[in-house]
């Protein structure tokens, strides 16, 4: 079993390198023992968003609801024959990472399934599932302390929250394009001017002073890895900011492997990320 178990991670590990530069590049700032855990958590993500975003089969959401079943009875098994779950279950169960968190996630994968009008409850509620409770699956990882996971827990759900929504801004021409989506309750598509991005960028830097504070109290084995993940998502809504609406409807803002590499290495020299 554990040769299995460890190919799982494996296969983990290998989805997050070949999907997420980005990612990939902070998870190296981990305490060696936290990266497995980081590369299971991203591994199920990943593979849900799959199964939503680019499976265009009509059995989408049976296919969706297969995966969760997977998981939760792994969950009560300890183990799966998809290497990626059997990873997930694994890690879920040393750190009890359990439905609470879980449901919420594939909930949220459920509403991309088909088109929704998005208020702000769903907003929120979508939000929520898709990427704060994934923040909070890694915070149990990070701090393996029910105490001072509570305190940060309003933190990791901030900084989540403001990550998906730079994403939505990142990626509107590709949502509203290919995926028939459109996130924000504000406006449309269609709608979408300087007046509508300055308001969404101001909730976003709200979250991310919010985040800000929860991260200087995490533990060294965690601390600069998301500290870097913070200063990518930063420079990315500072170049979303500078970037016209009409430019923004047209075309994916990236930060560019030199300017990632900058970040890497700064973070790396700084001798106390608790600042």
């Amino acid at each position: 079993m554990d040769l299995y178990t460890q190919t799982s991670y494996d296969v983990s590990r290998l989805i997050t390198q070949r999907y997420s530069t980005s990612f990939g590049l902070s998870i190296r700032l981990f305490e060696a023992s936290l990266r497995p855990h980081i590369y299971a958590i991203y591994g199920l993500v990943r593979i849900a968003d799959e199964i939503v975003d680019t499976y265009a089969g009509p059995d989408r959401l049976a296919i969706l609801d297969s995966f969760q079943a997977q998981t939760m009875e792994a969950l009560a098994t300890g183990y799966s024959t998809n290497p990626v779950v059997h990873a997930f279950v694994q890690t879920a169960t040393q750190f009890a990472i359990d439905d609470t968190l879980i449901a919420p996630f594939f909930d949220s994968m459920r509403m991309d399934i088909t088109p929704q009008l998005f208020d702000q409850q769903l907003y929120d509620r979508y939000i929520y599932g898709s990427a704060e409770v994934v923040g909070l699956m890694c915070l149990k990882v990070f701090t393996g302390d029910e105490n001072l996971y509570r305190r940060l827990e309003k933190g990791a759900s901030k900084l989540g929250a403001a990550y998906q929504k730079v994403n939505f801004l990142r990626d509107i021409a590709a949502d509203a394009g290919d995926l028939d989506r459109w996130y924000f309750p504000l406006s449309s598509f269609k709608d979408f001017d300087e007046k509508t991005k300055a308001i969404i960028v101001r909730d976003i830097e709200k979250d991310l002073v919010a985040a800000n504070r929860a991260i200087t109290k995490l533990p060294d084995s965690s601390r600069k890895a998301v500290r870097l993940s913070y200063l990518y998502y930063s420079r990315l809504l500072a170049k979303i900011k500078q970037t016209p609406a009409t430019q923004l409807q047209q075309e994916r803002i990236r930060v560019s492997t030199p300017e990632k590499s900058a970040l890497l290495v700064r973070t790396i020299l700084t001798r106390s990320s608790r600042v």
